[in-house]
This record gives structure tokens, C-alpha cells and sequence, in this order.
């Protein structure tokens, strides 16, 4: 595990953050719409996955990492460190939108329930829809047979996942996404659960099903 790895995942959530919080308040203030929190949200991932992918893969999410672990792409003591890297890139990130827009901003940009949507519906809209994106990641990213384009696909699929879940579940797909604007922002509630849980749980499904089911064929041809 590289240092330069390392920082690569903190600037990565650190942007998707810093980013995110700031597109929410000025989104929200100019009346505008969940297709512009979309597109800053995925635009900051495709531009830092260009930038950083070949430095550390660009996962920028915990449940990324956790799909790599678990289909032993990456050992233990690696994931830890990204992990941690990428939290702390999230709370440091929240820090300095809050240090431009003041700390309820980042309140505001912590994923939260939606109005009238119980924790269910809400871990169900994390789980599909990290398993979408974490499905795009092994299909562009992983994959011998990607299409290239990888980080342009990886931030359409967060554009998408946005947009479908958003009112749901605010659609963090990331633990680390959670986690860092919500310490600061002091807006940890007793449902946090839903994001860690569901992002996992969607890319365990996501990246098992590539490894076990896709990819061991991928050298097979297409059936007509």
C-alpha cells in the first residue's frame, strides 16, 4: 500500500464532497433542480477517476474497496487504509464547504431520508443502486473486455443512481459520502446505519456476481 494511494482516495471523496455539499446549497438556492446535484456529484467522480486512476484505482468509496476485498483484489490491511483514507477525505472535504457556506450547508448535504420515506425504502434504494455503480466499475474498470471510458461511465452511473434515489434516500451510494459531511456537519442520526449497509450490501452483490458469474467467462465468446 502506497502513500501516494492513499492520498489519491482522500482527494477523490475529498472533491466528491466538497463538491456535492457545495452543488446542494447553490442548487437549492437557485431553485434548481436534483439533475444539477446529479451532474456535479458525477462530473467530480469522472474527473477524479481520470485523474487518480492510475495512482490508486480511484475506488473513492468504501463499498468500492469492499467489492475489490472480498473477490481478493485487494488484502486487508489495504482496504483498511483506503477506508480510512477516503472517510477522512469526506470529513475534510465537508470542513471546507463548511468553511465557505457555514456548517448547516453541510447538514443540509448529508444524505437523509427523504420526506415521507422510512429507512427500508431508503436501504433498498442504496443497495440498487450501488450495485449499478459498482456493476459499471468492474464492467468498464475491471473487466479485460472494458469498453474503455471507464470514468465516464463510472460518473453517469452515479448521475443516474442520483437521480432514481435521490428523493429517496439522498443517494449517497458511499459510506464515505455519509460518514464525513455527517460528523461535521453534526447531523449523525440513528439511521446512519442505512448508509453503510446499503452500499455494501449492493456492492458485495455486484462485485461477487462479476467475479464468480461474468468475468471467469469473459474470454468465452458472445452466444448469438
Amino acid at each position: 500500500m502506497k502513500p501516494r494511494a492513499l492520498i489519491a482516495e482522500f482527494i477523490g471523496v475529498f472533491a466528491l464532497c466538497f463538491i456535492g455539499i457545495l452543488a446542494i446549497k447553490f442548487s437549492g438556492d437557485a431553485g434548481g433542480t436534483l439533475v444539477a446535484v446529479a451532474l456535479a456529484h458525477g462530473l467530480a467522480i469522472t474527473v477524479m477517476i481520470a485523474a487518480f486512476g492510475a495512482t490508486s484505482g480511484a475506488h473513492f468509496n468504501p463499498a468500492v474497496s469492499f467489492a475489490m476485498l472480498i473477490t481478493k483484489r485487494m488484502d486487508l490491511m489495504g482496504f483498511l487504509g483506503y477506508v480510512i483514507a477516503q472517510i477522512f477525505g469526506g470529513a475534510v472535504g465537508a470542513m471546507a464547504a463548511g468553511a465557505i457556506l457555514g456548517n448547516e450547508a453541510v447538514g443540509a448535504g448529508t444524505p437523509a431520508l427523504g420526506a415521507g420515506f422510512a429507512t427500508t425504502p431508503a436501504l433498498l434504494a442504496e443497495i440498487i443502486a450501488t450495485f449499478f455503480l459498482v456493476a459499471t466499475i468492474f464492467g468498464t474498470a475491471v473487466s479485460k473486455k472494458s469498453p474503455g471510458q471507464a470514468p465516464l461511465y463510472i460518473g453517469l452511473s452515479i448521475v443516474a443512481g442520483i437521480l432514481a434515489t435521490g428523493p429517496v434516500s439522498g443517494a449517497a451510494l458511499n459510506p464515505a459520502r455519509y460518514l464525513g459531511p455527517a460528523i461535521v456537519g453534526g447531523v449523525f442520526g440513528p439511521e446512519f446505519w442505512v448508509w453503510i449497509v446499503g452500499p455494501l450490501v449492493g456492492g458485495t452483490i455486484a462485485g461477487l456476481l462479476h467475479d464468480k458469474v461474468i468475468l471467469p467467462g469473459e474470454e468465452e465468446p458472445i452466444s448469438e
